[in-house]
């Protein structure tokens, strides 16, 4: 089942479509993902074929055990597959990874706790030659884009769960990536500020440019951020449905009350059920 993530923004007004030939971001072939345990083998992916357009915001959504996180992490070169093959703008994951053209934020921010917010955005730049790289983009700038301007001096136990995962998505971002891996990144904050963070996420990705893919259990959170929603199976971890997101207006929480999305959330349910 070849997968298409090519679709139009439904993000506010100022968010740019992708240009025209922008370009594919990741393009997966029958890639397959294997691990031997005490157990047995045991299969996180199969035969998963995936394009996914620059610039495209994709949420990832299924059952736990399904390879969610495995697929991120084949995508950002942290595991290698068993088999198929696979590009990251173009060239083999570790050629983009050497590039730092891959940021990643997980559910953990993972601050320093002897460093204020303003030095672990800039950790990166200080480790193998980062400082050097010419897409590196201003942290004090990214800090004030994902809202934490005048917290530049903090450190981790000054700020909120939500603001520490801010200071992350700075960080995942100050080395200019052109793809961004999101593992469930929201998923251990409170309703209201993971309903906030939704929204800024948005106006982040619309500011950068930035292709995200992002890892959630929820489905409402799923069908809020994506353009489209990569549904996957379990057991083995495989490609289930991809669903195109059509919301009216801007993508903003009140769109959340329409008849619109109450019928993907449905529908994204019922597939679920199945998986």
């Amino acid at each position: 089942m070849t997968v298409q993530a090519i679709a139009m923004r439904q993000t506010p007004p100022q968010a740019p479509s992708p240009p025209q030939g922008a370009g594919t971001a990741i393009d997966c072939r029958g890639v397959t993902v294997r691990f031997t345990t005490e157990r047995g083998t045991v299969t996180a992916l199969q035969d998963v074929d995936l394009q996914v357009a620059a610039g495209s915001f994709i949420t990832l959504l299924g059952p736990s055990g399904c390879g969610k996180s495995t697929l991120l992490r084949v995508v950002a070169d942290l595991i290698e597959p068993t088999a198929g093959s696979l590009t990251v703008l173009g060239d083999k994951p570790s050629v983009a990874r050497e590039r730092r053209d891959i940021g990643f934020v997980f559910q953990d921010a993972a601050l320093l706790p002897w460093r204020t917010a303003l030095q672990n955005v800039t950790l990166p730049l200080e480790v193998g030659g980062g400082a050097s790289r010419p897409g590196n983009r201003d942290p004090r700038e990214l800090l004030a884009l994902v809202g934490l301007a005048g917290w530049e001096d903090a450190y981790p136990h000054e700020l909120s769960g939500g603001m520490r995962q801010r200071v992350a998505i700075a960080r995942a971002l100050v080395s200019g990536p052109k793809l961004l891996m999101m593992d469930e990144p929201f998923g251990a904050l409170d309703e209201i500020t993971r309903d906030r963070l939704n929204e800024e996420l948005l106006d982040v990705w619309a500011k950068t440019g930035v292709t995200i893919l992002f890892v959630t259990h929820s489905i409402y959170e799923a069908a809020f951020l994506g353009q489209q929603v990569l549904l996957l199976a379990a057991r083995p971890g495989r490609v289930r449905e991809l669903v195109p997101v059509e919301l009216p207006g801007e993508r903003r929480l009140p769109v959340r009350e329409t008849v619109e999305f109450v019928q993907l959330a449905g529908h994204l349910r019922r597939v679920l059920e199945t998986c």
